[in-house]
């Protein structure tokens, strides 16, 4: 009779060679206390376009059945960490998913999603020859890779006119260090992300206008580079550790206890690094081995929510509040990564946040309750499946628009990016304005559309927000 509970891999295996063996070593993952209660298909997104669900994947390596490494479902996972969250055995089906994907590649299995596959690759080889991703060039290789060289062509002259595409690449090289602020000061290390002063402009430049009225003085580590997002997990559980510890190393070195990023990905990429050199010494010992720098662990990696909330406070919000955002009725779209998994980020409330309502609620708007708030957008599929991620976005919104919401508010580029440039494909004929929270405490704090940088939005949101009175 098979037994699942405290079960130990060496019961079955013969050292490492097993499939479970390999992902016990390169995961941390005890698939053996895998006892099928089916929770993680249950709240698994996608799990109705896998051809296993999760709970099959797990019980494929369970019984050491490689065919599981030509499944398409390893491919598809968004690692939004909803398994992982709900997960009542406290397994990283995430960190499975992302070692049966290298696993499959290291003996030579054709990925099951092939297009994702060279994404991954081609994102990985855009941060080794540039330092950071360069999105046009990534965009175009991706898409010659294809043979659909005009793909998405439409999208990307919007996002041309809108200010989202820069057409030369930025080198960086992670030199590492910078100014430091004077004591006493509100400086925290700041990193961006790759997206920030391209895709996501509207959210690079109203976070500035936003520090500069708070006088939260952002320090961007001198030539930071990308922390890997998830091409990195799911290639490299090598480099996507170093990548997002280099930019941690150079904050130490700078003096700041903090880095935040407004991104979501590159918040749970630098938070699940940090955290595993510091509990893991063999992990430790490699990523300093390979950034030159031995970590004090004095670094404390916060999302910008978790900095605009809690460490500066919603006192201080509503202080600098001079136009009210009275009339707006918003849906917070939190996303996978903000709060999930709780492990890593320490999230009180992973399933059902409730910062960004109270931000949103000191600027004078109006949030609904809804059940969408942590559901997955698709992240990187919606460039590399298109029509997956669009399915995804629809349930998203039909959600937001049943509970009266009038507008979607986020906090993350890639969400950001995918409901706002995807709604015509969705079949929407009134298309909704998407909001990046800081534009709107821009706009609340007086500071008017132009530091809101509501001209990069690709849903123009001026004509909702002038029949709401907020826009002369």
């Amino acid at each position: 009779m098979f037994r699942a509970e405290n079960a130990d891999i060496s019961d079955r295996d013969t050292g490492n060679s097993s499939l479970a063996g390999l992902i016990r070593a390169n995961a941390g993952a005890n698939v053996y206390r895998c006892y099928q209660c089916v929770k993680c298909t249950s709240g698994c997104p996608l799990a109705d376009q896998f051809d296993l669900t999760p709970n099959q994947v797990m019980r494929c390596v369970q019984f050491g059945d490689a065919r599981v490494l030509e499944s398409k479902a390893i491919w598809l996972c968004a690692s939004c960490h909803t398994c992982a969250t709900r997960c009542p055995q406290e397994i990283d089906v995430t960190g499975v998913m992302d070692a049966l994907r290298i696993e499959s590649k290291r003996r030579g299995v054709p990925p099951g999603i092939p297009e994702i596959s060279k994404f991954n690759d081609l994102f990985m080889l855009s941060v080794k020859v540039f330092g950071r991703v360069y999105e046009v060039g990534l965009m175009a290789a991706f898409n010659m890779a294809l043979r659909k060289p005009f793909r998405d062509a439409k999208l990307g002259k919007r996002m041309f006119k809108r200010g989202k595409l820069k057409l030369m690449p930025h080198f960086a090289r992670g030199g590492g260090g910078g100014p430091v602020a004077e004591p006493g000061s509100r400086a925290i290390g700041y990193f961006p992300g790759c997206s920030l002063g391209c895709s996501a402009a509207e959210y690079g430049n109203s976070v500035k206008s936003v520090a500069e009225a708070m006088d939260l003085e952002l320090v961007e580590p001198k030539g930071w580079v990308c922390c890997g997002s998830s091409p990195a997990h799911a290639t490299d559980p090598r480099q996507a550790k170093v990548l997002p510890m280099r930019t941690i190393a150079a904050v130490e070195k700078m003096g700041l206890d903090t880095v935040t990023s407004p991104c979501s990905a590159c918040y749970s990429r630098l938070k699940t690094a940090e955290q595993a050199v510091r509990q893991d010494g063999k992990v430790e010992k490699q990523v300093g081995a390979a950034i030159g720098y031995d970590y004090k662990g004095t670094v404390e990696v916060r999302h910008l929510l978790e900095v605009i909330v809690d460490r500066t406070g919603i006192d201080d919000v509503k202080g600098r509040v001079v136009k009210p955002l009275s009339g707006l009725k918003v849906a917070c779209y939190y996303g996978c990564l903000i709060t999930r998994p709780p492990k890593v980020t320490g999230a009180d409330n992973a399933e059902y946040p409730v910062k960004m309502d109270r931000l949103l609620k000191a600027l004078g708007a109006q949030t609904v309750e809804w059940s969408g708030k942590t559901d997955c957008c698709g992240g990187s599929l919606g460039i590399t499946k298109p029509e997956t991620a669009a399915r995804l976005m629809r349930r998203v919104m039909e959600n937001a628009r049943g509970c009266g919401a009038e507008a979607i508010v986020t906090m993350c580029p890639i969400c950001h990016l995918n409901l706002d440039s995807r709604q015509a494909e969705m079949g929407f004929e009134q298309e909704m304005p998407i909001f990046q929270a800081t534009q709107l405490m821009a706009l609340a704090f007086g500071l008017g559309p132009k530091k809101a940088a509501l001209r990069h939005n690709l849903v123009d949101p001026q004509p909702y927000l002038r029949g709401k009175g907020l826009l002369s």
